[in-house]
């Protein structure tokens, strides 16, 4: 299956699961396809055919964007250079929860999260400690009896008890003795963050040095700017003082592809909820693109009030209330 079949794929799966699914960023550079959201949950999808495909500078940024836009970055895929990808697993790639299609349809249509996730050594399960222990004590059994039944040491079945993480072959065998899951799901949506490797969210990339003017002028006029390094806008700019919170913000000579960056940022927008906003080197007639604000740098440059700042982006761009 071709790539581009693969996300339409997804997409209709998305939407038939109750997703507004935003338009897919067909610019480069670009760290994620498409964003999805239902609720209160905000994906950023990255989809790929062989998920080695992701280097550690996108992985980086859509973990930076997961936390700018408050969402979860998800790579699903078809398998590595060496293998399929197997149903039911979580991976990761550079921090990132990577599954495949059948556990993305589990997930999101079916409402069944994965039980197991992938780690170096192989294949773990997050087990239910307490319920173990309960389990234990109600048969009479001791430490060293459980861990005798396992093949383990009475030390690591300590550890089970306080939370520790368990092979599948031993998961297998609780079940098998007690006739009881001690599995506990892994909360993909929340980036799987109890069973992935707690590493900080990476750094912000340097500013464009063409960008800098633009992108200082919103910070005077207190905004909190991101700059992003693969996205289809270049920062995402916060102001929670504001009736603007989140500000997807695009900056360059307003050519026909810039047009066609600022309509996909009108889409991720109304998905992620933000406003957004396209700072222009020349002068525009229109005010907006598909609720796009659009300002001109001289525009921008004449401005002196910060407040007079946030009502041009409010009046310009689509409020998120009205995606």
């Amino acid at each position: 299956m071709s790539r581009t079949a693969l996300i339409e794929n997804v997409t209709a799966m998305l939407e038939d699961a109750g997703f507004l699914v935003s338009d897919r960023c067909a610019v480069r550079p670009k760290s994620f396809d498409v964003a999805a959201r239902r609720d209160e949950d905000l994906v950023l999808l990255k989809i790929l055919g062989n998920v080695d495909a992701l280097d550690a500078e996108t992985g980086a940024e859509m973990r930076r964007l997961g936390e700018y836009l408050q969402a979860t970055p998800m790579v699903i895929g078809v398998r590595t250079r060496d293998e399929e990808l197997k149903p039911g697993v979580v991976y990761f790639r550079h921090g990132v929860p990577v599954v495949n299609p059948d556990t993305a349809y589990d997930l999101f249509v079916e409402g069944m999260p994965p039980l197991i996730y992938a780690a170096p050594g192989g294949l773990y399960v997050s087990l239910d400690g307490d319920l173990l222990a309960d389990e234990r004590e109600e048969r009479g059994w001791s430490l060293g009896r459980l861990a005798t039944e396992l093949g383990v040491s009475r030390r690591t079945v300590s550890k089970y008890e306080d939370g520790m993480n368990a092979s599948i072959e031993v998961a297998i065998q609780l079940e098998e003795l007690f006739n009881e899951p001690f599995s506990s799901p892994v909360d993909v949506l929340d980036g799987a963050d109890e069973v992935r490797d707690a590493d900080p969210t990476p750094s912000a990339p340097e500013t464009d040095p063409d960008d800098e003017h633009v992108l200082h002028v919103l910070t005077n006029a207190g905004f909190t700017v991101h700059p992003t390094a693969r996205a289809p806008f270049k920062a995402v700019s916060e102001d929670e003082g504001s009736a603007v919170t989140r500000v997807l913000t695009g900056h360059s000579t307003f050519t026909p592809a810039a047009e066609k960056r600022a309509r996909i940022m009108s889409s991720i927008g109304e998905v992620a909820r933000t406003r957004s906003v396209y700072f222009t080197e020349e002068d525009e007639k229109r005010e907006s693109v598909d609720g796009t604000a659009l300002v001109s740098c001289e525009e921008l440059a004449g401005i002196s009030d910060p407040e007079e700042i946030r009502e041009l982006i409010r009046d310009r761009a689509k409020a998120p209330s009205e995606a």
